[in-house]
């Protein structure tokens, strides 16, 4: 984990051996620039990497948020961790976007989507993106990529179909 979390805040030279200098070091770097750690498939962490992570938010000094994201089951690993889940300020459940949802919300979701058509939107949700916001973030991706190879401006079918089968 401190390894981990040291890649992620970027810091600089080689990561301490001892786990106190590590710690120090973290703990060091998370209080001079407020941070958010974004923490995906938390239902899969130890309860040992839980309890890291409490440790170093309870720290005074550090300006610490932190997001766990997961998929089926995540709420009862975290609830299972009550030293944890007494902290946790909101519980957020995420479900698919409905069709008008997806209409609403894509287009402010990246810029190629804003001069879309939203007949290809529809088309895109319906055929790859099932209303799960993070199928459009991959569609995205390759739609990103397949405008930039084609030399076109706006997303259409043909790059859609060229984006579907990538996914």
């Amino acid at each position: 984990m401190r390894h981990e979390l040291f890649a992620a805040l970027d810091l600089p030279g080689t990561p301490p051996r001892g786990p106190s200098e590590f710690d120090a070091l973290l703990r060091e770097a998370l209080a001079r620039t407020p941070r958010t750690l974004v923490v995906d498939e938390a239902q899969w962490l130890s309860g040992e990497a839980f309890e890291y992570f409490r440790y170093l938010w309870d720290d005074p000094y550090t300006q610490l948020a932190i997001v766990f994201v997961g998929g089926e089951g995540c709420h009862q690993v975290l609830r299972r961790e009550p030293m944890l889940s007494s902290r946790i300020f909101i519980w957020q459940h995420f479900t698919r976007l409905t069709p008008e949802e997806v209409g609403a919300v894509i287009p402010l979701f990246h810029p190629v989507w804003v001069g879309a058509d939203p007949e290809d939107i529809a088309f895109a949700d319906q055929h790859a993106a099932h209303g799960s916001f993070r199928a459009w973030a991959q569609l995205t991706a390759h739609v990103r990529l397949g405008l930039e190879r084609t030399g076109r401006e706006r997303v259409d079918r043909e790059v859609l179909g060229w984006a579907f089968s990538r996914l």
